[in-house]
C-alpha cells in the first residue's frame, strides 16, 4: 500500500500521547502507527518504542501472526520532521497486538476484548440479547423509542431481503456491498459512500445516522426487494441485481413523491445532531 492520495494524516491523543493516524477514504479505515502505539502501552519514548516494535515484530511473524503477514507501510510524520515510511495497522489489528504486549497500560484493553468476546459468544447462542443490546446503547445515545423502533424493524427487514441473496448464491461482503449500494444509487441518487459523506460520515453505520423519513425510505426498498425475489426466485447475483433495483425504485417513487409536496428526505443530520435533537425531544416530554 503506497498510495497517499485519499488519505488524511492526523495526529491523535492517547492519554495525553501521541498516536499518528491516517484515515483511507478508499478503504474507509483509520491506520495507526505500530511504534506509537508500542510507545503508549509500554509508556516509552519514540526511539525505545521502535526497537521494542522491532523485537515483537519479529517474535509474531515467527508465530505466524496475521498482524505482520498483512503489515502495511505508509508516509508519516517522523519526530525529525520528515516523512517516512512507518508500519501501520488497521483497528482489528492494533487489538490483536495489544493481546501481545504485557503491560499495565494494555490490561484494561485485554479485559474489555475477553467481555466484548463473551458477550458475543452469548448473543451467538441467545440472538435476542444482540438487539436488547443495541436497543440500550440507541437509548443511551439519546434516540427517542420511535426512531429505536424504526431502527430495529430496519434489523429485521435488512435480514429478510440477505436471506433472499443467500437463496440466489449471493456472497457475503462484496456482493453484498454491491448489491447494497446499488440499491442506495437507486432510490437515494447516492452511492453508499457519498450518502456517507454527505452526512459528514466515515466509518460509522450509514443506517445509525439516518432520519426516520431515511429509514422507512431504505426499508420501503428492502422490503419490496424481498417481496420480488420471494416471486421470481433469482438464481445468481445478476438476477438479484435486477430485483434490487426495482425493489429500489418503489422507495424512489415515493422520496421524489414527498419531495415534490416539499418534505426534506436525504438529510445531512447525522447520529450526533439526531442524538442531541431527539434527546431534547425526550426532556420536554418528560417535563410534561
Amino acid at each position: 500500500m503506497n498510495k497517499t492520495e485519499h488519505k488524511t494524516n492526523k495526529v491523535r491523543l492517547f492519554e495525553q500521547q501521541q498516536v499518528r493516524s491516517v484515515w483511507d477514504e478508499d478503504a474507509e479505515k483509520w491506520w495507526f502507527s505500530t511504534v506509537d502505539i508500542c510507545a503508549v502501552l509500554t509508556d516509552s519514548d519514540y526511539q525505545s518504542a521502535r526497537k521494542y516494535w522491532k523485537v515483537l515484530k519479529g517474535r509474531l511473524a515467527q508465530e505466524g501472526n496475521e498482524v505482520v503477514t498483512n503489515c502495511y507501510q505508509l508516509k508519516l510524520l517522523a519526530p525529525d520532521g520528515k516523512m517516512r515510511l512507518t508500519d501501520v495497522a488497521d483497528i482489528e489489528q492494533i487489538l490483536r497486538l495489544i493481546q501481545s504486549i504485557p503491560s499495565k497500560k494494555a490490561e484494561p484493553f485485554k479485559m474489555w476484548l475477553a467481555k466484548v468476546g463473551s458477550e458475543r459468544i452469548d448473543e451467538a447462542i441467545d440472538p435476542e440479547l444482540s438487539i436488547e443490546r443495541a436497543i440500550q446503547n440507541y437509548r443511551r445515545l439519546g434516540y427517542s423509542e420511535n426512531w429505536i423502533n424504526q431502527r430495529i424493524k430496519s434489523i429485521e427487514v435488512r435480514k429478510a431481503l440477505t436471506d433472499e441473496w443467500d437463496k440466489a448464491g449471493v456472497k457475503q461482503g462484496e456482493e453484498y456491498a454491491f448489491l447494497t449500494d446499488l440499491m442506495y444509487k437507486t432510490w437515494s441518487d447516492m452511492t453508499t459512500k457519498q450518502y456517507k459523506q454527505h452526512k459528514g460520515l466515515k466509518k460509522e453505520n450509514l443506517r445509525d445516522n439516518m432520519t426516520n423519513v431515511e429509514l422507512i425510505l431504505n426499508m420501503l426498498a428492502e422490503a419490496s426487494a424481498t417481496e420480488l425475489s420471494q416471486k421470481a426466485e433469482p438464481a445468481d447475483l445478476n438476477e438479484s441485481a435486477q430485483i434490487a433495483v426495482s425493489g429500489a425504485e418503489v422507495a424512489k417513487d415515493a422520496r421524489k413523491s414527498l419531495e415534490l409536496r416539499g418534505g426534506e428526505v436525504i438529510s445531512k443530520k447525522n447520529a450526533k445532531q439526531l442524538g442531541t435533537q431527539e434527546l431534547f425531544v425526550n426532556q420536554l416530554e418528560e417535563r410534561k
